[in-house]
This record gives structure tokens, sequence and C-alpha cells, in this order.
């Protein structure tokens, strides 16, 4: 979902009242004896340790959700270099406390913050530098937008998400979707290399000849499961000008959309990429409509062939150029992002759906619109170099599928139970819509009452392999721990 799309959504739910909310989970062992929190402050070589009691402890735990600001970890550590992530790692792992690593902190579970364990940020670390053979390496704090803004004076790129404020760390480690991933593939299968500090406080390099079964599971396993990743290694793309189509249908016309969409995913050109969105309105009614991009610029005749497939002109079209980052800016809605209320889901398609189920879909669409709850199901496409294996391979599961729907309803930063409630209705009716055609769920969009097995589909037992070879004591623990 595009910035500029989830902006929309997120004004209709803005207005509900704010209550206090639940919290995540908390830490699963903990020492009788207290940590040496001097010790640990005194190990760090230019990070910060943040305590309850530290002013400014309240903002540095914080998440991209207001929904988790109720969460209290023990400690959070700033960390400024390689060296305080290991002695991090070594604090926790002596003083029996559960240590999650923050990124971008956008994980839809709040997975990146922790009740009385240590929240380890790895955001100051997102210096970057360019190589002559087109590699990035770049710092896992970093966020998107700034990543396009350091490879556009390079004329280059990479395919990743659109929210300019996500962290390059955890949109890789869990695959990463974009505009460009037909063409070009996931943001993980752009990764030559990887800097990692595992669960004994090693630090190692590791790509497709050194550690590979760990750099394997790093490529769409899903952040905090194996490893602290300090920096990685991108092989880029080009950054050339992009021809955009937005193209809107009426609400009668909703079925034939997502049947043409489905068809024009099987048959159009790599090159091609357009997500489906169908929005609830607060006036009881659905939006459709699919925002889409050409890689060579001819955005005319991908929407020509789209509208071929719909079977109907689209009643509003517009067609336009731009430049890597007008795109960037675009897509992202502006240079940054705010903090945002949400409750979202996803579903990976396996194959087109059937009429039964397109019909369903729209009509979880149409119960949300009805009930005023500030709903979208985004429709992002598959296939193309999204469907082949990257050199050394990658733990993604879904190569062979045809997108993966985002359900996204948009809250208040401290919703209601009422308002949770009928967030998560929408989910389920989603769910249930689609559920013949669901081969799991994507760990980027991660769901706190789904399986942990529907999120790593045939790539499981060799996740769990790995999870056994780097991390026999379970040391990293998450909402969907395949270990």
């Amino acid at each position: 979902m595009s910035q500029l799309d989830r902006r929309t959504v997120l004004k209709a739910g803005g207005a509900v009242a704010a209550i206090a909310l639940t919290a995540a989970p908390e830490a699963l062992a903990q020492t009788t004896a207290a940590p040496n929190w001097n010790r640990l402050s005194r190990s760090l070589q230019g990070g910060k340790l943040f305590m309850p009691s530290t002013p400014g402890y309240a903002a540095a735990h914080q998440l991209f959700n207001p929904r988790w600001d109720s969460v209290q970890p023990a400690a959070v550590v700033r960390a400024a270099k390689t060296a305080d992530v290991i002695s991090t790692i070594n604090f926790a792992r002596d003083n029996k406390l559960v240590l999650v690593p923050k990124g971008g902190g956008h994980s839809y579970v709040g997975a990146s913050v922790i009740s009385k364990g240590i929240q380890l940020d790895v955001g100051p670390l997102r210096g970057m530098t360019y190589a002559k053979n087109g590699v990035l390496t770049v710092g896992a704090g970093a966020r998107l937008y700034d990543v396009h803004a350091f490879l556009d004076k390079y004329g280059r790129s990479l395919p990743t998400g659109t929210c300019p404020t996500v962290g390059v760390a955890g949109l890789t480690l869990g695959g990463g979707m974009g505009i460009h991933t037909r063409a070009w593939g996931l943001t993980c299968d752009r990764l030559v290399g990887m800097s990692v500090v595992t669960a004994d406080g090693k630090a190692r390099v590791i790509n497709t000849k050194s550690d590979p079964d760990l750099f394997w599971a790093l490529r769409g396993g899903g952040g905090g499961n194996l490893a602290v990743v300090t920096s990685f290694q991108f092989a880029t793309i080009p950054g050339p000008k992009l021809g955009f189509f937005r193209l809107t249908w009426p609400e009668a016309r909703a079925a034939a959309v997502v049947a043409g969409w489905q068809k024009f995913i099987q048959k159009a050109p790599s090159t091609a990429w357009g997500n489906l969105h169908l929005n609830a309105k607060s006036n009881g009614t659905v939006s459709v409509h699919v925002l889409g991009i050409s890689t060579t610029g001819n955005a005319a005749a991908a929407a020509a062939q789209l509208e071929s497939f719909v079977g109907s002109k689209a009643s509003t079209r517009s067609i336009t150029v731009k430049t890597h980052m007008e795109a960037v800016k675009y897509l992202g809605g502006g240079t940054t992002s705010p903090r945002t209320g949400f409750l979202a889901g996803s579903d990976v398609l396996r194959a087109p759906m059937n009429a039964s189920s397109i019909n369903a879909l729209i009509g979880a669409v149409k119960s949300a619109a009805r009930a005023k709850t500030p709903a979208a199901a985004i429709i992002d496409p598959l296939g193309g170099q999204a469907a082949k294996q990257p050199a050394g391979g990658a733990a993604w599961p879904w190569r062979s599928a045809l997108g993966v729907i985002q359900w996204y309803v948009g809250t208040a930063a401290h919703p209601s139970s009422a308002q949770l409630k009928a967030a998560q209705t929408f989910i389920d009716h989603g769910h249930g819509a689609v559920r013949s055609f669901s081969a799991g769920g994507y760990a980027n969009y991660v769901e706190a009452r789904r399986g942990v097995a529907t999120y790593y589909g045939s790539s499981l037992p060799r996740l769990r392999a790995v999870k056994k070879k780097y991390d026999p004591q379970g040391f990293f623990r998450t909402s969907y721990t395949f270990g």
C-alpha cells in the first residue's frame, strides 16, 4: 500500500476516541538477581542506554504505531556501532533477558518492543556507501527515503516498499515488495551480503559462500529470529524515469476489475506493475482503483492492457512520467510519515480467485463501508522476477503466488475496544472471503492470532534447522519465532 493511499484510510479513522490498549508479550525469562545496568552502560562504545528513569526513555521505545506506547522495556539500547550490539546481546544472554531488535519500528504486532526485556535499537547505524560495481552498503538503521535519496545521486535505486520511514532491515528480512517487484524481484533478492551478530555474540559477514544457510534464512525469514543485522550489501538497479497510471472504476464494476486485474498480472510483461485498491468509504460505498507503473516508461500501453482485461475503460485515468525521486515522494506521500494507528493483516493468493471469492472479497469491504470502518483491501502483484529464486536461494516461500492482499484498517492512536473489534472483524471477514485461495500470510504483515507455519510455507523445516544451528538456546524470540 502506498503511503499516499494509506493516509486516506488513516484520515477516516482518526476521529475515534482514544483509551488504553493491551500490551505486547512480556519477556519470557528473567534472572532472579537484578541486572547490573551500569556494567552494560559502561560497555557501550558510543551507544546510549535508556532506563525508565532516563530522560528520553518514552520516546526511545516508541514504535510507528502508538498502540504499543504502553509497553515498557526494562531498557532501551541505541547502538552506535557493532560493538554495542555485541555487548547488548551478551548482557541480555548473561542476564536471561529477552532482547528484541528495532529498526524502523513498523512491525504490525509491535515485535520490536518488549515488556521487561531489552529493546536494541539499531537506528543510529544508518551510514551508506556506494561502490563502482553498483553495490550499496547500508547500515541496518537506515530508512527507505534516505536510501533512495542517497542512491539517486548515482542514478541508482533498489526494489523496496514505499513508506519513507520504514526501516531497510525489517523490510528486507521479511522479503520486501514494491513497484519494482515484478521487474527486479524482492528487496531480499538484491542482497549480496550482510554483517550480523548471532546469539553467541559473534560478528559475522555472511553471503552465498560464508554461512550460506544463515544468509538463505535471512532472505525472507523475518526479522528478530536468527541474528541482529548491522549492515546490508545490495546489488542496486537502474533508477530511470517511470511511467505511472492511475485508473478508477465505479463500484458496480468492482468484480470485473478484480477479475481483469488477475488476468493482467498473469499476462502483462514483468516491466508492468499495478496494485489494486478496494477502499471502504465513509458514505457506505467502495472505491476501486489501480495504481501502476511501467519501467519502460510506457504507462499508457500498460493501462490500456489492463482496461482490455477488465472489459471497460476506466471512469477516470491519469498517465504521468516521474523521475526516480518524484516517484519515491509521490508513492510515500512525501519524505516522511507521521506515527499512525492501524490494525492489519495479509493473505498470499496462490492462484487467481474465482467469481465466488471475488464477490466475497468485495462484500467484506462493502460491509466495512456500511459499518463506517476505514478499511482497505490492497492487492500487490507478484510474478515476473519475483517468481525466480536469486543466486544462493532465499527463504521467502511465495515464488509461485499471484499476489499478496493487505487488509488494512486505520485507527485512532489509542483505539477503543469497540474500534479494535470492528477492525478485527473486517480482517477476519477478509481472511474468510479468500480462504480457499490463500496460501498463507506475508511475514512483514504478521498477525498475532495467526499460526507461524502460515508465514513460512515450505521453507519452515529448513528455517527451523538453521535456527537450531545458530541459536540453539532460543535466545531470539518473537511472536512469530519458527524455532
